[in-house]
């Protein structure tokens, strides 16, 4: 490169500074402040509202939709502006409009748009919006839950260990299959009572993958860890070689939802040997036939296993339920909030016991409410009866959740203590499903 055309370059360089300054203020002076914008539309907002208007109002909802979209980046509809008509509030006032303008057009009501069009913040509005926003949640999502249910029928597997070593909960949770017909089955040939976690995931399409179960959280406890083949033979459970992966993967780290399958991060500690990570979960895709959402798992000094399932689970396809963000650890919920930006993913926050301690237990799962057993149209929820519960709460938040479902509860503490709760201890699958 020679000195000539360095020198040339910058001089070339030094002679577009002028310009791209002289862009910057022309920009600057086209573009009004926030204050600036703000003032505008209160007083824009003011003049809507008035008796006596001269104005057009469309005109002037437009300056207000233009206003919007340079504080938020959305405007208001072109139908809404079309057809907007003061005369239907009964008061014509500031609130009223701005609150109508948010639930029409799908706007939520930040601070800095209720102070740029009311000149004040407006909790109220905010309260009413988000109660609305979620009972048409809901609504939605009930819908879902129905069209899910309709010619899928369940059974319900559980490790014959489970009636062995705590008889009277397990019979507790048998009357309760019992009184709404679910069929229900025992596992013959287990060494732990964990079923969910080696037996076979069933894909939405009802094909059985059969997962390596050795999780590292039983080093040291090989005698406990069941064979899913040995497992499955001896309860006469057919298996296809090729729908048996060397992928080391619990089953409670899988939650399955049409074409949708949720698993923590943990999985990629426990296969190591892959480095590739994409790799790994194109393969799981491949045997899932769904496409994988990561969550972030807790540390392992507070949570062993990194399962799913004590932290979320689907509600339908667009929507979970999981433990209420405002008492998890704050990297996690900022990591969970960027999951369910990326997916398109609804959450509904329920009750979660995270401060019950237990010296003797250290690694127990009191207070995980979404470890609960969904089959068919029943849900089984797990209640605590301890000091500080918040049974009654989740009672009531899961009804609302599952307007149609039937809700039976029962005290599940005695398991609990061991680190799992009901969906750990029972297996689900589909009896038959359709082609």
């Amino acid at each position: 490169m020679s000195k000539e055309f360095i020198i040339g370059t910058i001089i070339g360089l030094i002679g577009i500074i002028p310009t791209i300054i002289w862009f910057i203020k022309w920009i600057r002076n086209r573009t009004p402040n926030l204050q600036e914008l703000m003032a505008q539309l209160q007083g824009l907002m003011t003049q809507l509202v008035k008796d006596d208007i001269t104005q057009d109002k469309q005109q002037v909802i437009r300056e207000i939709s233009a206003g919007i979209y340079k504080i938020i980046g959305q405007p208001l509809s072109e139908e809404y502006i079309k057809e907007f008509d003061l005369e239907k509030f009964e008061k014509k006032g500031k609130e009223a409009v701005f609150e109508d303008m948010c639930r029409a057009n799908n706007i939520k009501p930040s601070t800095k748009l209720c102070k740029a069009l009311l000149n004040y913040d407006s909790p109220s509005i905010k309260k009413k919006l988000q109660h609305a926003e979620q009972s048409t949640l809901l609504t939605k999502t009930v819908e879902n839950q129905n069209e899910m249910l309709e010619n899928k029928r369940q059974i319900v597997y559980m490790s014959a260990l489970l009636k062995e070593r705590y008889p009277g909960t397990c019979k507790q949770l048998i009357d309760i299959l019992n009184k709404h017909a679910v069929p229900h089955k025992f596992l013959k040939e287990t060494k732990d009572i964990w079923c969910r976690d080696y037996m076979p995931v069933q894909t939405a399409k009802g094909k059985l993958v059969a997962f390596r179960y050795e999780p590292s959280y039983l080093k040291g406890y090989e005698n406990t860890r069941s064979d899913v083949r040995e497992v499955c033979k001896a309860n006469n459970i057919q298996l296809k070689e090729e729908e048996v992966s060397n992928i080391n993967l619990d089953g409670g780290n899988v939650l399955i939802c049409s074409d949708r399958a949720i698993l923590s991060d943990r999985v990629f500690d426990e296969n190591p040997e892959y480095t590739d990570k994409k790799t790994l979960i194109a393969e799981i895709e491949k045997l899932l036939e769904a496409k994988v959402i990561l969550i972030p798992a807790h540390p392992k000094k507070y949570d062993l296993t990194g399962h799913a399932d004590g932290m979320v689970r689907f509600v339908d396809r667009n929507t979970i339920l999981g433990n209420d963000r405002k008492d998890e650890y704050k990297d996690w919920r900022n990591k969970i909030n960027k999951v369910l930006q990326e997916h398109e993913l609804n959450y509904l926050d329920v009750p979660f016991l995270w401060d019950f301690k237990d010296e003797n237990h250290p690694d127990h799962a009191i207070g995980i409410y979404v470890n609960y057993l969904e089959v068919n149209d029943l849900i089984i929820l797990p209640i605590f009866e301890v000091l500080g519960n918040k049974d009654n709460e989740a009672v009531k938040r899961f009804r609302e959740i599952f307007p149609d479902r039937k809700i039976e509860t029962i005290n599940y503490n005695e398991i609990g203590l061991e680190g799992g709760l009901l969906n750990c201890t029972t297996w689900t699958i589909f009896e038959k499903t359709d082609e």
